[in-house]
């Protein structure tokens, strides 16, 4: 495939072959159930305890929550949607300009998932930023549009830490001292996915990202408000996450699963298409540093329960994970004693 993006202006009349699942491969829309009992979290309540509870129950039964009263302002919030749109509404000779199939690159546009290795390409152009330390990567952010830069610098700093303080709940929620997980992730790196979903002439054939399992410890989702796009795998059955106004979906990824020792699971979740809209979500994800070790902390691997995982550092890990297709079998899986 020629190195080219969706966002180029074009309103395809049928969806292009590359982009055409094999039949039994398709998100079966019609048989989708909308999830009614996601949980939502307000971090503002200020019961400590209330709060390590219901964020343990959801690490434990789904795997994913919603968290409102987070403390990120409203108008953050708001900027960083529009930013965003404003970017991939930006010309398409602008835009390819930061266009990469290059993985290793901290900056870059691109297509669908791995487009130099994949059969069926899905339905998304997303821009992938790494974000900490600011310092070290803002400056290679995009200076177009000309508000981009600030905009996502004040996004990413809010919203690191509010997953820093939800690692701190996971921690305690499993009998664990506040700081232990952090702790044992290093300092932790950051990044971004910026993804746009254009309108899909024909959405039942394909994908805007297949199911997946997130290969990072902890993704925190902004959802567009207007367009529902996000579905997770529960019990054996495709639910959509309907938008709670003011919320971010957060979701346990590949490395809290290890950390915790198999007994928080990383959910399998997937975006889909629509005809009528375009979407955009943006996606941070906190990894472990480089340097970190992923090994279960000894009181979860003590009374006869032995370590689920070899011990292993993110970097190992994400290379086996970019390696792989990305809807086969769970990475993780691959990293068992």
């Amino acid at each position: 495939m020629a190195a080219t993006v969706l966002s180029n202006g074009t309103r395809y009349a049928a969806l292009p072959r590359s982009y055409i699942r094999p039949a039994s491969q398709r998100p079966q829309l019609s048989e989708v159930s909308a999830c009614d009992d996601v949980p939502i979290i307000d971090l503002g309540s200020g019961d400590r305890n209330l709060i390590v509870r219901q964020i343990g129950d959801a690490c434990l039964h789904y795997g994913f929550f919603q968290v409102i009263n987070h403390g990120v302002p409203r108008r953050v919030v708001e900027e960083m949607l529009e930013v965003s749109h404003e970017f991939f509404n930006m010309a398409v000779e602008e835009k390819m300009k930061l266009y990469s199939d290059d993985p290793t690159k901290t900056m870059r546009l691109s297509t669908s998932f791995n487009i130099q290795k994949e059969t069926v390409h899905n339905w998304r152009d997303y821009l992938r930023l790494h974000c900490f330390p600011l310092d070290k990567y803002a400056p290679q952010w995009p200076s177009n549009p000309s508000s981009f830069r600030e905009v996502v610098k004040k996004y990413v700093t809010e919203v690191r830490q509010v997953g820093l303080k939800i690692e701190e709940a996971i921690s305690e929620s499993l009998g664990l001292d506040p700081k232990c997980i952090k702790n044992m992730l290093g300092e932790q790196g950051q990044h971004m996915a910026i993804n746009y979903y254009p309108p899909c002439p024909e959405p039942e054939l394909t994908y805007g990202l297949p199911a997946h399992t997130d290969p990072n410890t902890l993704t925190i989702l902004l959802q567009d408000s207007q367009v529902v796009g996000l579905q997770v795998l529960k019990d054996g059955k495709w639910l959509a996450v309907k938008p709670y106004p003011g919320a971010f979906v957060v979701n346990i990824g590949d490395q809290l699963q290890a950390l915790s020792n198999g007994k928080y699971k990383s959910v399998w979740h997937r975006a889909i298409v629509n005809t009528d809209k375009p979407r955009v979500s943006v996606a941070s994800f906190l990894c472990p540093g480089e340097e970190a070790v992923i090994s279960a902390p000894e009181p979860l691997t003590g009374n006869g329960s032995s370590p689920v995982y070899r011990s292993f550092t993110y970097p190992e890990y994400y290379r086996k994970f970019w390696s792989e297709s990305l809807d086969t079998q769970h990475c993780l899986e691959l990293f068992k004693n």
